[in-house]
Order: structure tokens, then C-alpha cells, then sequence
């Protein structure tokens, strides 16, 4: 967060990129063309809350190279948080905390309000009722988005990602110790295909939306494949899926 010669919020929409899970800008630029349009839709100008900036970042032949940004104020930093992927946790993350922010502002700018009258005191409680439905409801988000922390730590690699032969071991007192290739076979026949890329026959997208599974280049050889693997949140959505159907190895 920045502040500007106003003593006002501006966030970098390069930063909040980052902070809200998204990997790549040309990513987070289509979630920027949402929020902008959202606002537009409400009869606001995008203009108001999204400037284009530059920001140097490292990298380039020199170490350091310029790319294009945003300033947002942070209504504009809000409105992104809206239209990012809701089953990311940094979202609903963020935007808990910028209703949170929001509404802080909002109060802040009440002492007009004549608390000693009925018409008053019931304008603050709409208020403060409002802003509490808000957090409930992001809170609920983050809830569902959230993987159970920790749960699976253990099997997870350097980047927080599981790959099938750790989730085989991980789910083994629900398959019975099944090995890779059995694994696989086994979430086959229960049609989760979470396969690799290369096999065009079944489909994996709809695990990698929901923040299920990941899609990574992995060496294999002489080559580089692609390889899927599972998310906290997808391990979890996996062993609830295979508990429920009592599954055991064949």
C-alpha cells in the first residue's frame, strides 16, 4: 500500500497481484478488465480508481526492467478482490480485509450523525449491521476457499503442491496402500481424473478452476512433461469424495 500527496490509499496493482495469488499479470489483467467493467456497470468511472503507473521490477538484461501498472485507490483495490477467483484464499482474504477497510472509512466519517435522537442511533446500527453481514459472509468464503491448514504439510513439496505418488501414501488408509499407477487407476474408475495434460481423453480443467490441482513442467529425462498435481484443498476435496463412497483397494 502507498499513500499519496493527499494523505490517500493507493495500492500497486503489481503488488496486489502477488498478494492475492495471482502468478502472472496477463492473469491478473483479465481480473482487472472485470473489476473496471463492474464498476462501469454501476455507473462509476474506472478512471476514478484505476491510473495507469510503471513500476521497475528486477529483471531484464540490466537486472532491473520497467513494466506497466496501476495506482488503485482502494475501492478500486476492493473492486479487484471482487472479481478475483473466489476459491483462492488469498481473496477471500482480501476481501475481508478491505470490508473491513471500507467500512472503517465509512464509520469514520459518522460523528454527524446525531446519536442522541432515535433516527440516529438506528442509522448507526444499519451501519454496523451492514458492515457485519459483509465479514460473515467473506469470512464464509474463506471458509470454503481455505484448504484445512496444515493437514497435509507432510506431503506437500517445496511449493505447497502434492504430487500422486505422496497422495497415494496420504489417502492410504482409505485405498488400502495403493502405489501410483493403482492410485491412478483407482481415481479413473471413480471418474476424478486428475490427469496429465497430454491425455486429451479426460478431463482435469475443472479440478485446476476449482483450485483442486495444478499443471506443472517437470523434468522426465531428457524432456520436459507435464505433470499434475493436487492442492491441499484438492486433497482433501479427494479423500472426502472417496469416504463417501466408502472406497476401499479393489
Amino acid at each position: 500500500m502507498l499513500v499519496d500527496h493527499n494523505g490517500e490509499e493507493r495500492w500497486s496493482a503489481r503488488d496486489l497481484q502477488q498478494l492475492i495469488g495471482y502468478s502472472k499479470w496477463q492473469e491478473f489483467e483479465k481480473v482487472i478488465a472485470k473489476a473496471k467493467l463492474a464498476l462501469t456497470n454501476s455507473d462509476l468511472d474506472p478512471r476514478d480508481h484505476f491510473t495507469g503507473a510503471r513500476k521497475v521490477i528486477p529483471g531484464g538484461r540490466w537486472g532491473r526492467q520497467e513494466v506497466s501498472d496501476y495506482r488503485l485507490t482502494r475501492f478500486g483495490a476492493y473492486q479487484v478482490a471482487l472479481a478475483g477467483d473466489a476459491s483462492k484464499p488469498e481473496v477471500a482474504l482480501a476481501k475481508t480485509y478491505f470490508t473491513v477497510k471500507t467500512r472503517d472509512a465509512e464509520l469514520a466519517q459518522l460523528p454527524s450523525t446525531d446519536v442522541q435522537s432515535a433516527e440516529g442511533i438506528l442509522a448507526l446500527a444499519e451501519k454496523y449491521v451492514e458492515a457485519a453481514r459483509e465479514l460473515v459472509s467473506t469470512k464464509k468464503e474463506l471458509a470454503i476457499a481455505a484448504p484445512k491448514a496444515g493437514k497435509w504439510d507432510d506431503f506437500c513439496n517445496s511449493e505447497g503442491l502434492i504430487d500422486m505418488a505422496a497422495a497415494a501414501k496420504a489417502l492410504t488408509k482409505l485405498t488400502g496402500g495403493l502405489g501410483r499407477t493403482k492410485f491412478m487407476d483407482l481415481l479413473r474408475r471413480e471418474e476424478v481424473r486428475f490427469l496429465q495434460v497430454q491425455n486429451p481423453r479426460l478431463p482435469y480443467e475443472s479440478h485446476v478452476k476449482a483450485g483442486r490441482a495444478e499443471v506443472k513442467l517437470v523434468e522426465a529425462g531428457y524432456q520436459w512433461v507435464e505433470q499434475t498435481f493436487l492442492t491441499p484443498k484438492g486433497l482433501d476435496w479427494l479423500a472426502d469424495k472417496l469416504r463417501s463412497k466408502g472406497q476401499t483397494a479393489a
